[in-house]
């Protein structure tokens, strides 16, 4: 018997190579690399390869990376310390990476697991949990907090979870994990719903361990140069990303903020116009953040919950992707736009989005955000028809006065 895609297509038999599908994900990224490289001996920049290091402010040390060869050292007026993140774990869960896993274990598996159990409900566990339910695999997904996403506006986190539950991810919110067993062939896992004060075990064949990221600078020789670290590993700097020592600079995840690549490279950009002289500014507000399951999701701005913790009087306007012609021609009709504008000057305070292409949306309401633009502003403007970013304009409409004109 045929698998019913739609009315209109049929198909036999189909299933996903996932060999190829993760060799295609490691040519990818390889070619990502190269083109960064490239550009690097386009633009004339000496590259070392190596762990870096700080003898004193001014001398870094490079040894090699696989412990062979002759380390260097380099002279240096100005540094940036840019070397990113990763992936935290809890105290008591020792990562194999064989049985229980990471984010990077996770992208370079040789089948695809029958189940998973991913521990931590947030962006990078959401993300995963989809990809290895649409293959086919048994998820769920352990989240501590009530929500999945809890960072993000609580409509986004609710509607993601009922998308995710229609590819059969299964979630246990509220709920701690006590402990990890990896054995031969599977994974045990203990846990409590500390709401319900209910003890729970569950199996499955690997688990992800998906409970956020840390700042990566280990081993840099700050101690050298009188840098400290928080708790997480992060360091302190100032407005102009400048540490304690004046030519030391750290951007990216090193630092307080969201880990997103876009923000670390708004800050790698501030940082060098600032060396030269320039008067570059970062609006911390305005940097989205995107979950790329499917549908995607993607905030910018406020959440609802912030302005009402502050007072700040909003209102609010929702369109649904159901009422999307283009959506429903694509069949991707889950999801909505949420636009907050301020009550009294009806300027833009948030913008919350789920739904298709929503990793491309958001850069409209970025640019709204960027220019300080009113929900009428936006409402005013023609969007072409059919599209996904009509949607946008119809939530300005319905933030201002109620007045969307399909729905």
């Amino acid at each position: 018997m045929p698998h019913i895609l739609s009315k209109n297509i049929e198909f036999y038999n189909v299933r996903p190579d996932f060999k190829q599908m993760i060799s295609r994900k490691a040519k990818v990224v390889q070619q990502n690399c190269d083109g960064v490289e490239y550009l690097m001996n386009k633009n004339k920049i000496d590259i070392y390869k190596g762990h870096g290091s700080f003898v004193n402010k001014n001398t870094i040390l490079i040894s090699p990376k696989d412990g062979s060869g002759e380390t260097q050292q380099i002279e240096t007026d100005k540094t940036i310390i840019a070397t990113g993140s990763k992936p935290s774990s809890l105290p008591f869960i020792d990562i194999d990476k064989k049985r229980i896993i990471t984010s990077t274990e996770a992208l370079t598996l040789d089948k695809i697991p029958k189940s998973m159990v991913v521990i931590g409900g947030g962006v990078i566990g959401c993300e995963l949990g989809s990809v290895y339910a649409r293959l086919g695999t048994e998820v769920t997904i352990v989240e501590y907090m009530p929500s999945i996403i809890a960072s993000m506006d609580k409509d986004l986190g609710k509607e993601l979870q009922k998308s995710m539950k229609k590819l059969g991810v299964k979630f246990l919110l509220n709920t701690g994990v006590t402990k990890v067993d990896a054995l031969k062939t599977k994974v045990k896992i203990e846990a409590t719903n500390h709401k319900k004060k209910e003890d729970l075990k569950i199996e499955a064949e690997y688990c992800l361990v998906s409970v956020g990221r840390r700042a990566y600078t280990d081993k840099l020789g700050l101690e050298n140069v009188g840098i400290e670290t928080d708790g997480r590993g992060r360091i302190e700097v100032d407005d102009h990303l400048q540490t304690a020592v004046p030519g030391i600079y750290a951007i990216g995840d090193v630092i307080k903020g969201a880990m997103l690549a876009h923000k670390a490279e708004e800050e790698g950009v501030f940082v060098a116009e600032s060396i030269v002289g320039q008067k570059p500014h970062i609006n911390y507000n305005l940097i989205p953040g995107v979950v790329y399951t499917w549908p995607e999701v993607a905030g910018v701005g406020y959440t609802e919950e912030y302005l009402k913790e502050e007072g700040i009087p909003f209102k609010s306007g929702k369109f649904p992707f159901k009422a999307s012609g283009r959506a429903r021609a694509s069949m991707d009709t889950a999801g909505f736009i949420k636009v907050l504008a301020h009550k009294e000057t009806d300027e833009i305070l948030g913008v919350h989005m789920i739904g298709p292409r929503i990793a491309d949306l958001i850069a409209e309401a970025v640019v709204a955000m960027e220019y300080r633009a009113s929900a009428e502003d936006i409402s005013r403007m023609s969007h072409a028809h059919p599209t996904y970013t009509e949607a946008f304009k119809e939530a300005c409409l319905a933030a201002t006065d109620n007045r969307a004109l399909h729905f």
